[in-house]
């Protein structure tokens, strides 16, 4: 099948996926992700902004040269900060970040970056962010995210079922810590712009998961009156359904936070919307990916698991089984009778013969009489005498 009939089965909702069976598949990849995010947050760490870990930080607009990393950093250190965190914004200003200092050391590090940069030291500005206050941000984002969860809970137990709120709890459990795992790996830091988006992605991840369960909540309504389908076969058929629109609301999403990522960011030097839109490129794929491969797979294992759907599973393989048996049947007879021509039918065997063939019951059949031979003659044949007419 080429790919323009592929393309064209995917936009006109022709295509027969299977979505449920490789669900092992499916879920051994996002564990590998996840366990390498895992990893890299156990030994590395987030790159946690001064907004939550606390310390003074330093933006200056070079005059007369460009900005470059190297240059703010050496000024910082030869000023007495040690291994301060040094980025560009904008091409010509420079941000240096580092633990919080003691105001006199802040003055002469603000006099060093703005003999570095051709400045005035008034030029320069500083944030002074105490331990206290980025304590308080971390609390609210987890605040923030604990009543995301229930309200996720509520709503879903609600409006569906509570099986479908755990499948999607699950996935955006799952798109959390792919999320974090990728910042840990890439060392990127987290800031409170990075929390919004995080809230902004999980948004978008439980809407596509709706799409999905509103359409197999609708099919479902089906088995009982036909009962010719698995739960398991109506989930990846509603997907089926479902798979073009999900691909449009997620390239959608996606292309726009692209072009903030690449533009806004990488071209222009906007931080800001670096630590916004990077999250929410990482979080729109893997909320994409989790609605499809996550959320609907769990939610096919967790209602297999109802007797009602486990007995017409089982009604539906004893079925296929009781067609399929007289179909083997006849390939074995026909294999056994010498291959292509035909099968000659098979004599019924007695275990009491050992091998004898059994004969019909019936009367009992008398043997034939033995035919009795005659001896030769030694004398000449008489005449034969013509008989005479009366």
């Amino acid at each position: 099948m080429s790919l323009r009939t592929e393309l064209a089965d995917i936009f006109h909702e022709r295509t027969n996926y299977d979505f449920i069976g490789p669900t092992k598949r499916w879920f051994a990849i996002s564990g590998v992700f996840i366990l390498i995010g895992l990893a890299a947050l156990g030994t590395r760490g987030l790159n946690l902004g001064i907004d939550f870990k606390g310390g003074t930080a330093w933006e200056v607009t070079a005059h007369g040269r460009k900005a470059t990393t190297a240059g703010a950093r050496d000024a910082a250190v030869k000023a007495g900060l040690t291994e301060p965190s040094v980025q560009i914004l904008g091409g010509s200003t420079a941000r240096v970040e580092s633990n919080r200092v003691p105001p006199d050391e802040q003055t002469k590090v603000t006099a060093a970056l703005a003999a570095w940069a051709n400045a005035k030291p008034a030029d320069v500005s500083i944030n002074d962010v105490g331990p206290t206050w980025g304590g308080e941000v971390s609390h609210k984002a987890i605040r923030a995210l604990i009543f995301f969860f229930i309200a996720i809970a509520v709503y879903l137990s609600f409006r569906f079922e509570p099986k479908m709120a755990i499948a999607a709890i699950l996935a955006v459990i799952h798109d959390i810590l792919i999320t974090v795992g990728a910042y840990a790996v890439t060392g990127f830091s987290v800031t409170p712009a990075t929390v919004i988006a995080f809230l902004t992605i999980l948004g978008f991840s439980l809407y596509d998961t709706v799409v999905v369960f509103d359409k197999v909540e609708e099919n479902v309504a089906g088995i009982g009156a036909t009962g010719r389908e698995t739960y398991s076969g109506v989930v990846n058929r509603s997907m089926n359904q479902v798979l073009m629109r999900s691909l449009n609301t997620s390239f959608v999403a996606v292309l726009p936070v692209f072009s903030l990522l690449v533009v806004g960011a990488y071209l222009f030097g906007a931080v800001t919307i670096k630590d916004f839109s990077l999250a929410l490129f990482i979080g729109l794929l893997t909320g994409a990916y989790s609605s499809i491969f996550v959320a609907t797979p769990i939610l096919a294992i967790l209602k297999e698991r109802e007797p009602r759907y486990a007995a017409l599973r089982l009604k539906l393989a004893g079925r296929a089984s009781a067609v399929a048996a007289p179909a083997y049947a006849a390939a074995t007879a026909a294999t056994a009778g010498g291959g292509g021509g035909r099968s000659a039918p098979a004599t019924p065997r007695s275990e009491a013969d050992d091998g004898e063939i059994e004969r019909p019951a019936g009367p009992a059949r008398q043997a034939p009489r033995p035919v009795p031979t005659r001896r030769p003659s030694t004398t000449a044949p008489r005449p034969r005498q013509k008989r005479r007419k009366r």
